[in-house]
C-alpha cells in the first residue's frame, strides 16, 4: 500500500505521521496520480495547527501542491490521460483534509491538474503553481506593474517572494525586497532584487523613500500583515496599493486608517485560490509564466529537499524561516 501522511490531532510538526493506506481509485471527475514530489506551503502548517479556513477531519490528509504522473482517470474526465506528467494547482476544488497530496498516491479533482513544461524536474513542477500564480495574479493581473514602478516584496525569501522578484524584474520594475535580518541580503540580491532591506536593522519607509527619490512604492506585496501593515503604508506611494496575501503575523492586524487616509491608499486582500477559479485568467497567467520559464526570466528556486519519511522535519524547517526558496519533499 502507498505511504500517506496523516495527522490525527492538531499541533506542531510532530503530529504528522507517515502511514500505509490503500490508494483511492478516482471517482467521477477525479484522477489518481503517482506523486513524485511535493511542494510545501504555509497553508499546510495552518491546516495542521487548526487555524486554516478549512478545518481538518481526522484522520486528516494534508497538502495542496504536488507533481507526478496520472495513473488512472475517473468517469467524465477529459483533457488528461494516463501517463501524463502533471502538477496540481492549489484551488478551493481540493480539500486538503480529504484529498491532500502528501504521500505516494493522491486522488484529486481533474480540474486542478495541469501539465507542466517538460524541461522542469518533478521537484520544480511541484514548486511552480502556488508561487508563480500567487505573484502573477497580484503583480501582473491586478497590479499592472511596469518599468516605471517600484515594487516592495516582503518576506522575499519565500518561494512566492522569489517568484515575485523574478516576475517584477521581467516586467521591468525596480524590486525592493525585505528580509528580517541582513544574513539573506546577498542571496536575495543574487535572485534578482535591486535592493534588499533588513527590516529588523533598518527603517523600511526611510530606505524605500531614499531608494525611490521620495516617491515611494506604488505596489507592495505582503504576506505578513500585523504591525508591519502600518509600516508598509509609510513606504507606499500616494494612491498606491498594498496586496495582502497571507497572515504570517500570529496576532491581530489593526486597520491603519489614518495612514491610509493620508495617502489615499488601497489595501487589497488577495489569495491565489480565488484567482485560479477563472479559467480565462488562469490561462493568461499560465501562458505568461510558461513564456518566462522558456526564456529563463523565471526559474523555480528550490532551497532544500527532504524524503517523505522526514515530513515532520520538513515542516520544522519551514517554520524556522531559514529557507530561501521552495522546500520540496521527494517521494
Amino acid at each position: 500500500m502507498p505511504r500517506t501522511v496523516f495527522f490525527h490531532e492538531t499541533g506542531g510538526p510532530e503530529v504528522l505521521r507517515v502511514e500505509e493506506a490503500p490508494a483511492q481509485p478516482p471517482g467521477p471527475g477525479e484522477v489518481q496520480i503517482r506523486v513524485e514530489a511535493i511542494g510545501l506551503n504555509r497553508a499546510e502548517c495552518m491546516l495542521r495547527e487548526g487555524i486554516y479556513h478549512e478545518q481538518p477531519v481526522f484522520p486528516s490528509r494534508i497538502g495542496y501542491e504536488a507533481a507526478g504522473v496520472v495513473e488512472a482517470v475517473g468517469e467524465g474526465v477529459t483533457g488528461v490521460s494516463e501517463g501524463t506528467r502533471i502538477a496540481t494547482v492549489p484551488s478551493f476544488a481540493l480539500s486538503q483534509t480529504r484529498q491532500g497530496v502528501y504521500g505516494e498516491s493522491a486522488t484529486v479533482p481533474a480540474e486542478i491538474v495541469r501539465p507542466y513544461p517538460a524541461a522542469l524536474s518533478p521537484a520544480e513542477g511541484a514548486s511552480l503553481w502556488m508561487a508563480y500564480l500567487t505573484a502573477h495574479g497580484a503583480l501582473v493581473h491586478y497590479g499592472r506593474i511596469g518599468p516605471e514602478d517600484a515594487v516592495v516584496v516582503t518576506a522575499a525569501s519565500s518561494s512566492v517572494g522569489i517568484a515575485a522578484i523574478q516576475i517584477a524584474r521581467a516586467r521591468g520594475a525596480s524590486v525592493i525586497a525585505t528580509t528580517r535580518r541582513a544574513g539573506k541580503k546577498a542571496v536575495l540580491a543574487g535572485h534578482g532584487a535591486d535592493h534588499v532591506v533588513a527590516t529588523e536593522e533598518e527603517d523600511l519607509p526611510a530606505r524605500v523613500m531614499e531608494i525611490t527619490g521620495g516617491a515611494g512604492a506604488r505596489v507592495i506585496f505582503d504576506p505578513v500583515a500585523g504591525p508591519l501593515l502600518t509600516t508598509l503604508c509609510g513606504a507606499c506611494a500616494p494612491y498606491g496599493t498594498i496586496y495582502e496575501y497571507g497572515a504570517l503575523h500570529p496576532g491581530e492586524t489593526v486597520y491603519p486608517l489614518m495612514s491610509m487616509l493620508a495617502k489615499s491608499l488601497t489595501i487589497t486582500g488577495y489569495q491565489v485560490l480565488d484567482f485560479v477559479r477563472d479559467e480565462a485568467r488562469f490561462a493568461a497567467a499560465r501562458d505568461d509564466i510558461f513564456a518566462g520559464l522558456e526564456s529563463g526570466a523565471l526559474k523555480p528556486v528550490i532551497d532544500r529537499e527532504f524524503p517523505l519519511e522526514e515530513i515532520a522535519d520538513a515542516h520544522r524547517y519551514m517554520e524556522s524561516n531559514a529557507q530561501c526558496g521552495k522546500i520540496v519533499v521527494t517521494v
